[in-house]
């Protein structure tokens, strides 16, 4: 602190800060002023009481009337001041006070300059007032550091001058000291007075703080302040800790604290575990935060959150507990909320992954704790993704929570079903030691879900698959378990859907024979392991050649020739089909341009690659490529790409047919088969699939029935059709009779290498059948 900002004459980083201090200056100048008013007036009595014998009457009368003029203006303008402690004051206002001083000063001045004698005895007693008046004024004007030093300043100064005309060096020199020595004084002590009124300010401002912020919190509907006595009695209870507690401060002072929030409870003794956790606390006197417990009052229940520190007094004694309560009822309603959203599905209200994940980890542990077996089944629905396509995801939603009620309706005290996602179910049975009773349960799960549902109007017709697994049997872990049935559940899809299959250890070998297979397949291509063969598709009146089916053939040095009903569905499920079906149809292509004209090469294609935007650039850069012509090519699909109608396949087809490229419908019938498809797709050809050629081969009328129809239908719409898996000679008469155009299968030839259908191509039919 700097005593230019103690005088007035700077102001300090903080000027309302400062300019508080100087009202506080002011304010104790005020105090003193009449302390200084009787000083000056018994000062002024004793000079004239020494003089009056000395001064002419007048002069001594005139000098005590400016003395007395002087001490009560600066009195009247000390207490007549507007500033107050805790108020604002100017710099102007602190250095106006210089005046008053000097104007005193210049009053006692003039009894030491005037009437005073050399080495007269009156001199040494003037000089003992003004000594007593000037540490009067040091002590009485200390706050008003600048008037002090002005006043004490100018009547040493007019002493100490005096004393050296009067030849008093030694006396003139003590008296400057003396002088030096007051202002020191007076500045340390109005130095200390600022010092206490900056400390007494910043006290006032955190009291102030303080007591607001407890206001607020008093004030606040759901926090109060508690505290108890060394006997863990409520004292000093705050109306909102009484209203918290439904009961009126005066009922609620001296109460058990634990009988307060026990409520109807401490009777019965049934108290919550937060509750006895509480009184643990307060038994071993430690503190604690965050502690939540239920309580009912008023017959609701709610939900507390307490905090407290034990006290102790100054000898270190306990003397009870001081605290904060919260109630957190809504909190606690929102947290449950979040965890509910965090562990239930949203659409079905069931359990979600994590909820599903958690009750089995805790089925499992139960089971290794007692020695016992769980259960865990995995619940695929089959056909759904057709209603999702076709209807749509409204409609797909609400079929899900209809599967989830009859899901749930199934369900007992022993089991727990879930939603693991899409349309995926998951059941845990905690005690599955029966297990007759676990595989009841899935078939029963298989035939409930299988029952038609209405919804919106549509009968929809969908299924079920099952997977089981038995813990710890079958995995030690959760994560285990769950493995063990989602590949029990594969096994159930391939075998046509509908049943449930139970885990067994191979499929864990096969698994990761699939594994490995996948990352054999995904380097295949670039290894050169596969390749093409050629089947002969011929007239079925003349035998002549019109074509050949390219069959993609894979050759791996660590598998040998691996079955297409093996690695194409496994390229479709890696998403490695694209890749793969391009390059078929590049090498397709290139191949049949070699070939006499018109023969054409027919290439499978996926519904994943009619679902990529950019297939209609690949087959235009393979033609462009090959230079084969558009007539030349014809692509085959399933009935299945028109269920990835949604997304394009439909169009993709129209934009292939606008090239030129010829269109044929493979495996007619096996599928999901509709009429509408053949009407709003331009096909040049319909292709029988192999099992109703050979039903009709045996006599079945149905098999008959069917290529009959099939016959009839693509004749109306003018397509050709084609038999497939003609094996002997009476299976062709079979189906020319039928009607069929075209033929293909073992009895006109296998497929082809490339070498030998290059061959075929090369010269007529009916001449190699000759040969």
């Amino acid at each position: 602190m700097r005593f230019a900002h103690l005088l007035g004459l700077r102001d300090g980083d903080d000027a309302a800060h400062w300019a508080r201090i100087r009202s506080a200056q002011l304010d104790a100048g005020r105090q003193l002023a009449l302390l200084m008013l009787g000083a000056n007036l018994l000062g002024a009595a004793a000079t004239v009481s020494l003089f009056a014998r000395q001064v002419p009457g007048l002069w001594l009368g005139g000098w005590a009337l400016l003395v007395g003029t002087v001490a009560v203006a600066v009195a009247i303008r000390r207490l007549g001041t507007r500033h107050r402690d805790g108020g604002y004051a100017s710099q102007s206002d602190l250095r106006a006070t210089a005046g008053e001083g000097v104007a005193l000063a210049i009053a006692w001045a003039m009894p030491c300059l005037v009437f005073t004698q050399p080495g007269s005895n009156s001199a040494y007693v003037l000089w003992m007032i003004l000594s007593v008046l000037m540490t009067a004024g040091a002590v009485a004007m200390a706050p008003l550091a600048l008037a002090t030093i002005a006043f004490l300043g100018g009547l040493g100064l007019s002493v100490t001058i005096k004393l050296v005309m009067n030849g008093s060096f030694a006396a003139a020199g003590a008296t400057t000291v003396f002088t030096v020595m007051l202002i020191a004084i007076c500045l340390n002590r109005a130095r200390s007075l600022v010092v206490i009124r900056v400390g007494q300010m910043a006290l006032a401002e955190r009291d102030e703080t303080v007591s607001l912020l407890l206001r607020e919190f008093e004030e606040t509907n759901a926090d109060w302040l508690w505290e108890t006595d060394a006997a863990r009695r409520v004292v000093r209870a705050s109306p909102r800790f009484a209203y918290a507690c439904g009961l009126d401060p005066v009922t609620i002072e001296g109460m058990p604290f634990l009988q307060v929030l026990a409520g109807p409870s401490w009777e019965t003794g049934d108290f919550a575990p937060g509750l006895r956790h509480l009184a643990d606390k307060l038994k071993t006197r430690e503190s604690f935060r965050d502690l939540r417990l239920s309580l009912n009052v008023e017959g609701q229940e709610r939900w507390w959150e307490l905090a407290a520190s034990p006290r102790f007094d100054e000898n270190g004694s306990f003397c009870g507990f001081r605290g904060v309560g919260s109630d957190v009822t809504e909190q606690r309603a929102s947290d449950d909320k979040i965890n509910r959203m965090a562990r239930f599905d949203t659409l079905t209200g069931l359990p979600n992954r994590l909820m599903v994940n958690e009750t089995l980890a805790r089925a499992m542990s139960e089971a290794d704790k007692w020695g016992g077996r769980c259960a865990f089944m995995m619940i695929d629905l089959d056909r759904f993704k057709a209603v999702n396509d076709t209807l749509g995801h409204p409609v797909g939603d609400r079929l899900l929570s209809r599967v989830a009620e009859r899901l749930g309706q199934l369900m007992n005290d022993n089991t727990n079903c879930g939603r693991l996602g899409g349309d995926e179910f998951a059941v845990v049975m905690r005690d599955a030691t029966d297990t007759r009773a676990v595989e009841s349960l899935a078939q029963r799960i298989i035939e409930t879900l299988s029952r038609p549902y209405e919804v919106d109007a549509h009968t929809l017709y969908i299924g079920a698959s099952v997977g089981l697994a038995i813990g710890p049997r079958d995995g030690r872990t959760a994560e285990m378990l769950i493995r063990s049935a989602d590949l029990a559940l594969y096994r159930a899809k391939d075998a046509g859907r509908g049943v449930y299959h139970a885990y067994e250890p191979e499929l864990h070998v096969q698994a990761e024979e699939r594994r490995v297979l996948e990352m054999a397949l995904r380097q295949a291509l670039d290894k050169g392991e596969m390749h093409l063969h050629y089947q002969p598709v011929v007239d079925a009146a003349t035998g002549s050649l019109t074509g050949f089916e390219a069959l993609l053939r894979w050759h791996s040095p660590q598998f040998g020739d691996v079955s297409p009903a093996k690695f194409i569905p496994l390229a479709e499920e890696a998403r490695l089909i694209q890749p793969i079906g391009e390059w078929v149809l590049r090498t397709a292509c290139a191949e049949a341009a070699r070939w006499p004209a018109p023969t054409r090469v027919a290439v499978n294609v996926s519904a994943d690659q009619l679902q990529n935007p950019g297939f209609v650039a690949v087959v235009t850069s393979a033609l462009a490529e090959s230079g084969l012509s558009v007539e030349r090519l014809e692509l085959e699909v399933t009935e299945s790409v028109f269920m990835h109608e949604g997304l394009g396949a439909t169009k993709t087809l129209e934009r292939i047919l606008d090239l030129g490229v010829r269109l044929s419908l493979d495996d007619f019938g096996t599928g999901y088969s509709s009429l509408g498809y053949l009407s709003r797709t331009r096909f040049s050809s319909i292709k029988i699939d192999r099992s109703f050629v050979q039903g009709a081969s045996k006599g079945v009328k149905e098999a008959i029935a069917i290529i009959r129809a099939v016959v009839a239908l693509a004749q109306s719409l003018g397509m050709a059709t084609t038999a497939e898996g003609v094996e002997t000679e009476a299976e062709h008469h079979m189906v020319q009779d039928l009607g069929c155009t075209k033929v293909q299968g073992y009895y006109f030839g296998r497929p082809l290498p490339v070498e030998e259908a290059r061959a075929v191509a090369s010269r007529r039919w009916d001449e190699t059948v000759a040969a």
